[in-house]
């Protein structure tokens, strides 16, 4: 085995430019779809928003075939290059100009050719060599001179094979947690009645009626000599829309007083109050994840008084259609960003159920987020592994008589669980 120039056993094609007046957005005859950038994401194809142009403007050889390769040729970030996707059959399309075709010759096995681009090694090497002030390019040249380590055409259906079970597994992993994410938005709407959108059997109060809301600290304060102790704070890149993300924890310098005043304790709902519009009304529970904890003045602090509402059931209330709904409408919008401010939190139509049955709907939460957590562990170890087999393949250290048999092992099934 030894290592060749890419550019020797894959054809590059440019994809099509096009004015506004040429694309529609439903298909009809004589139209074929076009893959743009956003369409490529790390998960796959994307088929939502495609456009679709008149095939007359579409060359024979920008037509997708089975095996050919589309990636992002063009963006503002270095870091979005190169996300590519696969075809594994004839896709009756094209691309745009912001996007690259690879199609594999006979020496290269088209599935290998696709495993290779999702190494680290071709993203860290694409990002640093794709040039541009403003615009990074992947020239076709980038392409050409690197390096790929080819064995034998049969070893490389090996090695490809391999690597797609893997991919398969956490193809699956992924699934099965979407499931169980929709299962608990379905459960919510089945146990409250609100599957079309009526809440009239509920009663109906303003949130602070029956909770206590609290901006976070402020960063950059000037304190004046006032003695300051440093503690771990929630930024609102940790708060996502029903999880926390706690890979990253930051720290601040604030006085034993404000750290009295902002410490998270279990049971609070933290929210962010806005940025782009994904962002807003984003919120999840906290569960002590972190000791002596506070959280920045973009994060309300939403904490319940009394024993009248369940945090889980608020959490799940504010990302359901209804909550979102209210923040949207209440929101402040500008271009591309949107915020809610505390008055408007506040007034928030809180509907109330009896707390017994939203208390059971935490229980099944609680029982669906201790499975979630084994697969999103289980999904972590085969991506681990997907990554180490994908290393040694291309480096050329895998040795095929000692690689696993890779199976899904455990009951993946949602209906055997007792959530209900």
């Amino acid at each position: 085995m030894k290592y060749e120039k890419l550019g020797e056993h894959v054809f590059q094609v440019r994809g099509i430019s096009f004015k506004p007046e040429n694309i529609i957005t439903t298909k009809k005859d004589g139209y074929v779809p076009v893959i743009r950038s956003n369409n490529i994401t790390e998960e796959g194809f994307k088929e939502s928003d495609l456009i679709y142009i008149n095939k007359e403007f579409i060359r024979s050889e920008q037509v997708i075939k089975g095996g050919d390769l589309v990636l992002t040729a063009s963006s503002g970030s270095k870091k979005t290059i190169g996300k590519n996707i696969q075809f594994d059959s004839d896709f009756n399309g094209s691309f745009g100009a912001f996007c690259k075709l690879v199609r594999p010759k006979k020496s290269i096995d088209s599935k290998y050719l696709y495993h290779f681009f999702k190494t680290r090694f071709f993203r860290d090497s694409i990002e640093r060599i794709v040039q541009g002030a403003n615009i990074a390019n992947l020239k076709n040249e980038y392409i050409d001179d690197l390096k790929i380590l080819l064995p034998p055409l049969d070893d490389q259906i090996r090695i490809a094979t391999l690597l797609s079970k893997v991919e398969n597994l956490i193809s699956r992993r992924r699934e099965q947690i979407k499931q169980l994410d929709q299962l608990l938005k379905s459960v919510f709407l089945e146990i409250f009645c609100l599957k079309n959108g009526n809440v009239k059997k509920w009663i109906i109060e303003p949130l602070s009626a029956c909770t206590e809301i609290v901006s976070g600290v402020t960063k950059g304060k000037k304190y004046n000599g006032n003695k300051l102790r440093e503690v771990p704070y929630m930024r609102v890149a940790n708060v996502k829309d029903g999880y926390l993300n706690l890979s990253e924890i930051k720290t601040i310098e604030v006085t034993e007083a404000e750290i009295h005043k902002y410490k998270l304790i279990s049971g609070d709902l933290l929210l962010t109050e806005g940025g782009d519009p994904d962002k807003l009304g984003r919120g999840a529970v906290w569960s002590c994840e972190i000791d002596e904890c506070i959280h920045q003045n973009h994060i309300f602090r939403v904490r319940a008084i009394g024993n009248s509402v369940n945090p889980v059931f608020l959490s799940a209330l504010m990302a359901s259609k209804y909550g979102k709904s209210y923040f949207f409408k209440a929101a402040k919008q500008t271009t591309g960003i949107a915020s809610i401010n505390s008055t408007q939190l506040k007034a928030f139509p809180l509907i109330k159920p009896p707390i017994d049955l939203q208390n059971r709907f935490a229980a099944i939460v609680n029982k669906v987020e201790s499975v979630r957590a084994q697969y999103t562990e289980s999904l972590t170890n085969i991506e681990s592994f997907y990554g180490t087999l994908s290393q040694k393949a291309f480096k050329g250290d895998l040795d095929m008589s000692r690689v696993p048999i890779v199976e899904m092992r455990g009951k993946g099934d949602l209906n055997y669980f007792e959530l209900m």
